[in-house]
């Protein structure tokens, strides 16, 4: 029975820097005019309520969103990010957070397509609501690893994964791995965005040592830690590994990833780390 529900972690610092890379996905896939697909084999509600009795009670987005919010200095590979969370608040107050769901839908382009896989029964039921009049999104109750075997190749032929499960499950990685090799080997020229949380330097080095072992090639590490890793029942920072990376994706971030480091960790601990698991 999965128990585990974003909204009581909904714009935190991990939101944050997952939203930012996936933005800069998504723009890299509309200079082209050809239209792209999206896949989100974890999407959640869709968006969530800050106001909320949920998102109150360990009000995490006070460590995240809500540092950003009225920042005067935010780098233009921010501010697009910016942008789609301003969209569903309308209000000047932070109220609300998008998921991704909405995030990729606040850039595409009527010729775009994206589905979303939730297992969740009552985030599907949200999430199922937020789009049931959108003829560009397609929203399944399904396991999303079953999703990357079912949707790839998408007719597009171009477009981008984002493979975000919560890790409550002990297998999660090993099933997790699993799905990808095989939905790499369907659809090689995708861009996938596996995200992943950092409690302990051990767990991620064997993560990335078996991302490495597939044999693919193309795979750029991004981590943001706000913690020190040192108390591993914690979540002490946040990764991603984006296997095929768009073009200057490596120089956006070397620019933003610094930034985004001193704004969500103002006591200076941990840090930001960018590195190729495997060049291209």
């Amino acid at each position: 029975m999965l128990s585990y529900r974003h909204g009581f972690h909904a714009g935190n610092f991990a939101d944050v820097f997952k939203h930012v890379i996936l933005t800069r996905l998504v723009q890299s896939q509309l200079g082209k005019d050809k239209p792209f697909f999206y896949l989100d084999t974890h999407a959640g509600a869709g968006a969530y309520d800050l106001t909320s009795v949920m998102a109150k009670k360990n009000r995490e987005f006070n460590g995240g969103i809500s540092r950003l919010w009225e920042r005067p200095d935010v780098p233009g590979g921010v501010q697009d990010y910016l942008d789609a969370v301003r969209a569903v608040n309308a209000t000047a107050d932070l109220q609300a957070y998008p998921g991704s769901p909405l995030i990729v839908r606040h850039f595409l382009r009527p010729a775009d397509r994206m589905v979303l896989c939730e297992l969740h029964s009552k985030d599907f039921e949200y999430l199922q609501e937020e789009f049931a009049r959108d003829r560009q999104v397609t929203v399944q109750m399904i396991d999303g690893y079953h999703g990357l075997k079912g949707f790839l190749p998408p007719p597009q032929k171009r477009g981008l994964v984002l493979i975000d499960p919560a890790f409550e499950l002990k297998d999660e990685r090993a099933r997790l791995l699993e799905a990808f090799s095989a939905a790499h080997k369907r659809w090689s020229s995708g861009i996938y965005a596996i995200w992943y949380p950092i409690q302990d330097r051990q767990t991620v080095d064997w993560f990335h040592r078996q991302l490495i072992r597939t044999g693919f090639r193309n795979m750029l590490g991004a981590e943001l830690r706000i913690f020190d890793e040192d108390v591993p029942l914690r979540m002490n920072g946040t990764g991603m590994v984006i296997v095929n990376p768009p073009w200057q994706l490596e120089q956006q971030l070397e620019v933003i990833g610094p930034w985004l480091w001193q704004v969500l960790s103002p006591q200076g601990r941990g840090g930001f780390r960018l590195n190729w698991l495997v060049p291209e």
